[in-house]
């Protein structure tokens, strides 16, 4: 039986092609292998997931390559490639700052430094989470990182760029990862469930995307285990959402709907049954103000690309955008968002958001009386 290998790591980008949303960040680094303009110390800053680590290792492979593609790319076939691919390479070296983030540690790695590479042109230090290094560490890394040997080229990875001392900062090429884009994660799923041969649905791929929020790491762990719940080759929306205990559209939809004709009796019926599936109030009103954010942005046609969602749920939010006016919008709107803020401090926390619903299910008449008045005042 084979061991089972976790997506993140079997399907970990092994050339600056194959990674995913930063293109701003390999183009970069591409041209400055092409140009020959490499820096002696980069720092890759950003949220976790998004790609560090990963791209400081292809930098790596790629400068000891000895048969770059014409993209600039790895060959993975060279002595150096292999190597590297073997975790055999005697020119990269890797440091975890979250556990040997002493001065010690630190002088050990720069002794090191003193060495030229046996085989290939640099000798690359790549230190992960560099923001855990004490102060005196990084008074103890200063030097060697203003004045390196030509050979040594230094990759800081950290997801706390604020904890880093200003002089280090000073010393290095800056590069900010982005979060990963919805679009492009469920693309990069799609693209492995074929591979898996998992036959996925859209709408699932894109929740387990918005889950990761903009961490593909997150969501490539989020989909090895919806798969194994699954136990099959199948991976649908309605066993992601209950996988994922996350409230589905559909709720969303009927509840503005009960909003919108006014009827009070109805919302609460339909609050009363999400609690009763053991879903959280608080998440529900989040989850709301999210709903009615997407159905006001879909009320002009420049804002609609800021919903990211499937073809076919985007039209539910436009149709049901045509029903609701911009007024019920904005004022449901602030209405939850004041729940979610005193959400907590509230002692009847149920209590709290169907008064919330209760609000919003009278702003439709609150709004026609005002309409009314208003007329009224035009006439006279």
């Amino acid at each position: 039986m084979e061991n089972f290998v976790v997506s993140a790591r079997k399907y970990r980008p092994s050339n600056f092609k194959s990674v995913v949303g930063q293109s701003h960040i390999t183009t970069t680094l591409k041209n400055a292998i092409k140009n020959n303009h490499l820096a002696q110390a980069f720092l890759f800053c950003g949220p976790r997931g998004v790609g560090k680590t990963t791209c400081a290792r292809i930098l790596a492979k790629t400068i000891n390559c000895q048969n770059k593609t014409a993209e600039f790319e790895a060959c993975n076939t060279c002595d150096s490639c292999k190597a590297f691919n073997n975790n055999a390479s005697f020119n990269i070296h890797e440091l975890d700052a979250a556990s040997n983030n002493s001065v010690d540690d630190i002088r050990n790695l720069v002794e090191q430094v003193r060495y030229a590479p046996q085989q290939g042109l640099y000798k690359v230090y790549i230190i992960d989470e560099v923001h855990m290094l004490s102060n005196q560490a990084f008074n103890a890394f200063l030097k060697t990182l203003e004045e390196p040997p030509s050979y040594a080229i230094f990759i800081l990875a950290t997801t706390e760029k604020h904890k880093i001392i200003p002089t280090i900062l000073s010393r290095c090429q800056i590069f900010d990862f982005n979060r990963i884009q919805i679009n492009d994660m469920a693309e990069h799923l799609q693209y492995i469930a074929g591979e898996e041969k998992i036959e996925a649905e859209e709408e699932a791929l894109r929740l387990i995307a918005t889950k990761a929020d903009g961490a593909l790491r997150d969501a490539l762990s989020i989909f090895d285990l919806i798969v194994t719940y699954s136990a099959g080759n199948k991976l649908t929306y309605q066993e992601t959402i209950s996988n994922l205990h996350i409230l589905d559209y559909d709720y969303y939809f009927k509840v503005v709907d009960a909003l919108l004709e006014g009827s009070i009796a109805k919302v609460l019926l339909i609050f009363d049954e999400i609690l009763k599936k053991g879903f959280d109030g608080h998440n529900f009103i989040v989850g709301l103000s999210e709903h009615l954010r997407d159905l006001m942005v879909c009320k002009d046609e420049s804002t609609i690309q800021l919903i990211q969602v499937s073809e076919t749920i985007k039209k539910r939010y436009l149709e049901q955008s045509t029903s609701a006016s911009l007024s019920f919008l904005l004022s449901a709107l602030n209405i939850s968002n004041q729940c979610d803020i005193h959400y907590k401090g509230s002692k009847n926390q149920r209590l709290h958001v169907e008064l919330a619903l209760m609000k919003m299910a009278k702003l439709p008449y609150a709004i026609a009386l005002a309409a009314a008045a208003d007329e009224l005042k035009k006439k006279a």
